[in-house]
């Protein structure tokens, strides 16, 4: 069995307010690349997961990693041996992890189908993975856990994602948000929404990693109709409307720094 873990990107993301369990009340347009992790797994006597890839070196840890635990919960016979090649950078605002695990549902759900409360499964591994399970553009609210979908007109879009090559653990960035909440998703369209929408953990992932400001704006320089980080960072995105410019824009991008181009889903 082989399944893409698809790369998630927040084409907006407003905070709207700090919760008393520590949480944040959010509103997210989820999008989701046609490119990301690669999953492979087969029947084994007992589950086993091999991490392989570029970015495979920063999971240290593979029996804590968030594809165990999500095979540990779902029904897939006496145990699988996964390989798992991982191509995003991780602590990325790419939604790495949780499309990880996002990509495991998806193959037990061919396999075996899944339970009845897949999707309190899912949300108790990470607020992005009911969204990767899916892996289709929606809106998200309350933590990032209650969906909403939403008419694709952004479907086969060029995108380009670009990282500094730095990661930015989510808990600092959502600690520096100022408390603020600067309004509602706006726009009939997921592109409305998009352009009317803002990123409102930039700033202070920006004083965290200053580097931020640099993709973004050698991003801007290639002339996208938009171009924004994606969830708590330190990942850049770029929408264009065609491939030769989004080509054209990463071959302009610096070496040392990672990208993927693709396309949204």
């Amino acid at each position: 069995m082989r399944e893409t873990a698809f790369a998630k990107i927040n084409l907006a993301l407003h905070v709207r307010q700090r919760r008393d369990d520590g949480y944040h009340e959010l509103e997210t347009l989820f999008a989701f690349v046609d490119g990301g992790d690669e999953l492979a797994a087969g029947p084994a006597s007992r589950d086993e997961l091999r991490v392989t890839g570029e970015f495979g070196r920063a999971l240290d840890d593979p029996f804590g990693n968030i594809v165990a635990k999500a095979l540990a919960g779902l029904p897939h016979g006496a145990g699988w041996a996964v390989t798992l090649e991982k191509n995003l950078p991780v602590a990325a605002g790419l939604g790495g992890g949780s499309a990880d695990a996002g990509a495991i549902f998806r193959m037990v759900e061919r396999e075996y189908g899944l339970p009845h409360d897949w999707r309190e499964k899912a949300a108790k591994l990470g607020a992005d993975v009911p969204a990767c399970v899916e892996s289709r553009a929606c809106i998200g609210r309350g933590t990032g856990t209650e969906l909403e979908p939403i008419a694709n007109d952004l479907a086969g879009c060029p995108v380009l994602l670009v990282n500094p090559r730095i990661p930015l653990a989510t808990g600092p960035v959502f600690k520096g948000w100022d408390g603020i909440d600067r309004g509602l998703l706006e726009g009939d369209t997921l592109r409305e929404m998009t352009l009317s929408g803002r990123n409102d953990l930039e700033v202070p992932a920006l004083a965290l990693v200053p580097q931020i400001a640099e993709v973004l704006a050698t991003l801007r320089h290639t002339k996208p109709w938009i171009a924004r980080m994606s969830g708590s960072g330190a990942t850049c995105f770029a929408l264009y409307d065609t491939a030769a410019q989004r080509d054209a824009a990463q071959k302009a991008m610096p070496r040392e720094w990672w990208t993927l181009a693709g396309a949204l889903r």
